[in-house]
């Protein structure tokens, strides 16, 4: 049977995304409209809406539909950012980033990842104000900087330095800081030139791969 993938984003929405204590109805709107299905290899979109990270190949996956929405809400977007996205995989959380900010670029280390996640966003039409770059994610994009924002769906062992020195002032990060098994969710503010850490989840995500990575 053929799932309606309508009806499974509204469940997504309710009992994975309200009932954790997601509160942005900006984000909310985003996700519940944005099709993830469409963002999913084909021998996987049957799990397209589990809440869980999902395999996209080349050792990487989507994110658990939870930690797209926390890390965007962490972001405190409201419409006007540009945001620097690292890892774009597939490029959902980039497709979510385009809805909640005025410019997103968002890169990926793996040519064929790059290539599949413009094309996602080219045929689902959710690209206008995406840019995927192919590249070292760990050294940011300084052709594209500052970033009001930045979102790193990869975790490490520490903030590369390239990343903090493109984010603007103010500006906020968020992005999982650790060992390979277990990292924690940190959210980085930088004002008036201070740097301000806090840890907002307990997470687990793939290795950020480049020379500012493990």
């Amino acid at each position: 049977m053929i799932p309606h993938w309508a009806v499974e984003r509204r469940k997504m929405i309710e009992m994975q995304l309200r009932r954790r204590g997601i509160r942005d109805e900006r984000i909310l709107s985003a996700m519940e409209e944005i099709p993830r299905e469409q963002f999913i290899p084909p021998e996987a979109r049957l799990s397209a809406y589990e809440d869980g990270p999902v395999p996209i190949g080349f050792g990487q996956t989507i994110s658990q539909p939870y930690m797209t929405a926390l890390m965007a809400e962490l972001l405190e977007l409201t419409g006007g950012e540009s945001v620097l996205e690292v890892g774009a995989g597939c490029g959902y959380a980039a497709a979510v980033l385009g809805k909640l900010a005025a410019r997103v670029v968002a890169i990926e280390i793996v040519p064929a990842l790059a290539e599949t996640a413009r094309e996602n966003l080219e045929r689902t039409g959710l690209g206008p104000n995406v840019s995927v770059i192919c590249g070292d994610g760990s050294l940011g994009y300084p052709e594209g900087a500052p970033f009001d924002a930045i979102s790193v769906a990869a975790g490490a062992r520490d903030i590369p330095p390239a990343l903090l020195a493109q984010l603007q002032d103010p500006g906020r990060l968020v992005m999982p800081v650790g060992d390979y098994a277990d990292q924690e969710l940190r959210v980085v503010a930088k004002r008036d030139g201070q740097i301000q850490s806090r840890v907002a989840a307990l997470c687990r995500f793939v290795p950020l791969r480049g020379e500012g990575g493990f």
